[in-house]
């Protein structure tokens, strides 16, 4: 559900309306079940529960219908619709069934031009080990032709008031003997690993990285730079550290990098939350450093733009969010941005689709 009143947006006119779409990273969900038992909201991202309560197929198509021409979505887990009753380890194979419906809704033509969740990541527990394999197999049979690979969380920081409701995780989780042995079902099966951490525990992932130099993995959200909690009135201070790790990443011939997530109150940017809000012209201002650096750093055949929606809606608009990356890609050639918007993320994900 998008905000009413003051804070509904004024539209933007669409920059660039015939630049053909991929977005590789949006969510959906009903969580209208939990509202009732939410305490009072005392971390920014609270806000986005209680802002997008539902985001559903109806609420995904008309974002797809602002005006931008998005071709295709991918799907990644969030912890929606898992099975009620079960084993524990099996019970993120309800999301896989779930989203899988959801695409042949719009894989039907019914809905709309646009084939939402043409690929689907998942969730499966690596700690589980060798284990994991037999709970790969079953996503891949609930959604034989749509499952791509699974996203399994390491975010973590030592102050818990970066991660708010979203501390879950212990430390080091990407360095885990267990996990590790978890991951290293994932090459065999041509699955691909979405990773999402926060900005100190990049050397996490680059020695992951090294490690399996055959597994397809994509950094989510540029690496989550911090800008919040203990880490508030730091991003320039550490912006270097952020680059460098980046840097470090983008060496590795195995990971692409997805450019956005930076609408999220991690950051601490001006934009998030504010009233009213901010216009694409801003946004571009804010996230332009953190994005020209990764492209410049993996190039564009390894780099992909993202909405992060309805997580990044606790900013900005889904129009207004595609403005901002077009603006900050004004001056790129019409075949670096066919890779940026498009073909990067066909490739990564194997979507099958013509290229841009």
């Amino acid at each position: 559900m998008m905000p009413t009143g003051a804070d509904t947006p004024s539209r933007e006119e669409i920059l660039e309306p015939g630049l053909r779409i991929i977005d590789p990273h949006h969510h959906l969900w009903d969580r209208r079940s939990i509202l009732p038992s939410l305490p009072p909201a005392t971390h920014p991202f609270e806000q986005i529960v209680r802002r997008s309560t539902v985001y559903l197929l109806d609420e995904l198509n008309a974002d797809l219908a602002l005006g931008h021409r998005v071709e295709a979505t991918v799907y990644l887990e969030c912890g929606a619709m898992y099975r009620a009753d079960g084993p524990d380890e099996l019970k993120s194979i309800g999301e896989t069934e779930f989203v899988n419906g959801i695409a042949a809704m719009s894989a039907s033509g019914a809905y709309g031009p646009a084939r939402a969740c043409l690929g689907i990541v998942g969730h499966v527990d690596l700690t589980l080990g060798a284990r994991a394999g037999e709970i790969l197999d079953a996503h891949m049979t609930a959604a034989p032709t749509r499952f791509r690979g699974i996203r399994h969380s390491a975010s973590w920081d030592a102050d818990p008031r970066v991660l708010g409701p979203l501390v879950r995780r212990p430390a080091g989780v990407f360095l885990d003997k267990r996990f590790r042995e978890g991951f290293a079902e994932l090459s065999g099966r041509g699955l691909s690993f979405d990773a999402w951490l926060l900005e100190p525990q990049l050397e996490d992932l680059i020695d992951l990285a090294r490690t399996f130099p055959d597994t397809s993995i994509v950094l989510d959200h540029v690496g989550t730079p911090l800008g919040i909690a203990s880490y508030e009135n730091r991003r320039d201070e550490r912006f270097q550290i952020w680059r460098d790790a980046i840097l470090a990443l983008a060496a590795c011939p195995n990971v692409n990098v997805k450019l956005g997530g930076l609408a999220m109150p991690f950051c601490g940017f001006p934009s998030c939350l504010s009233s009213p809000r901010a216009p694409s012209s801003q946004l571009a201002n804010e996230w332009r450093p953190y994005i020209e650096t990764c492209i410049e750093a993996f190039g564009v055949k390894r780099a992909m733009f993202e909405s992060n929606f309805p997580v990044d809606e606790v900013s900005c608009s889904y129009e207004r969010l595609w403005n901002a990356f077009k603006i900050i890609t004004s001056g790129a050639s019409e075949t670096e941005k066919a890779d940026l918007y498009f073909n990067t993320a066909n490739r990564f994900y194997r979507l099958g689709l013509s290229p841009a």
